[in-house]
């Protein structure tokens, strides 16, 4: 296992205050403010802890609220809703200096048997055959106007192995494509064999790339190149299909809109064996600096 791994499973491991109040340490992200996929992540693990351990995840879906703070730690509330014969369900808020800075609603349910199908899986190449982050970054250098932004990407995917089936939104300034983006990733090392810290791990690496898609429609290269500014405004996931987030799994993204200063992001998460996992959609802020 990586240190960067082992320093990611430190930060989703939380500090349990009071029966379900935790408190998650905070870093900072690539820009300087807290990651949103890791509040998501840690409120998730909250939530978790709450529910007896025959009840596995099936679906979150949250707001983000106010920019966290890195230097701060992150106090995570936890509400226990209900809990009926087979689904639980539970609320979070997450506070920094006394304010909510994201909320998620989560819902548990033992395992049953049902009805089933599912979309199926579309053509990608085999992730062993593209780049590395590591490998890939260093070719697009020139297009940051930041010379550490490189360095700051890499060390912030160093847990996970995220590898983009084309370039990125960065690779393609001023080149509008088909608003689609395939990325494949694990984790750089073996998880314990928990189902709720495979389904944070995917929450975690969930909000890294998915309003790609939007950026791609317009040629537009994102935050790091600083021709958009924007955030997270929502997100929600759910979880169809047991899955190890250590093992390679297809995110396949896509956005169907944008308007008044805000861009759609959907896409679907598949083992490499082709089950469909996870469904996510999200909606951010996006707006093109004026002057």
């Amino acid at each position: 296992m990586s240190s960067a791994l082992d320093s990611l499973l430190d930060l989703l491991d939380l500090e349990r205050i009071e029966q379900d109040i935790f408190r998650g340490a905070s870093r900072s992200a690539v820009v300087p403010r807290v990651f949103g996929g890791q509040v998501a992540a840690q409120a998730l693990v909250a939530a978790g802890r709450t529910v007896p351990a025959d009840r596995t995840a099936h679906s979150l879906h949250s707001y983000f609220l106010r920019m966290g703070d890195p230097g701060a730690p992150i106090v995570y509330s936890v509400d226990r809703i209900r809990d009926g014969r087979s689904f639980a369900t539970r609320r979070v808020v997450a506070v920094q200096h006394g304010q909510p800075i994201f909320h998620l609603s989560a819902s548990f349910q033992t395992y049953e048997e049902g009805l089933e199908h599912q979309a199926p899986m579309p053509p990608a190449p085999d992730p062993e055959t593209l780049p590395t982050a590591a490998q890939m970054l260093p070719r697009y250098a020139d297009r940051f106007s930041d010379p550490g932004v490189v360095d700051r990407l890499i060390e912030a995917r160093a847990a996970v192995d995220l590898r983009y089936v084309d370039a990125p939104p960065f690779g393609t300034v001023g080149e509008p494509r088909e608003p689609r983006s395939q990325v494949w990733f694990r984790t750089n090392g073996k998880l314990a064999d928990d189902p709720l810290l495979h389904v944070c791990m995917a929450t975690y690496v969930s909000d890294m790339t998915l309003l790609d898609s939007v950026l791609l429609a317009h040629g537009r290269g994102g935050w790091t190149v600083g021709d958009v500014v924007g955030a997270s405004l929502d997100h929600a996931m759910w979880f169809h299909r047991p899955f190890r987030a250590d093992e390679w799994l297809l995110y396949d993204q896509e956005s169907p809109s944008a308007s008044g200063g805000r861009g759609l992001g959907q896409a679907r998460i598949y083992t490499q064996d082709g089950r469909l996992a996870i469904t996510v959609i999200q909606e951010g802020v996006i707006r093109v600096p004026r002057g």
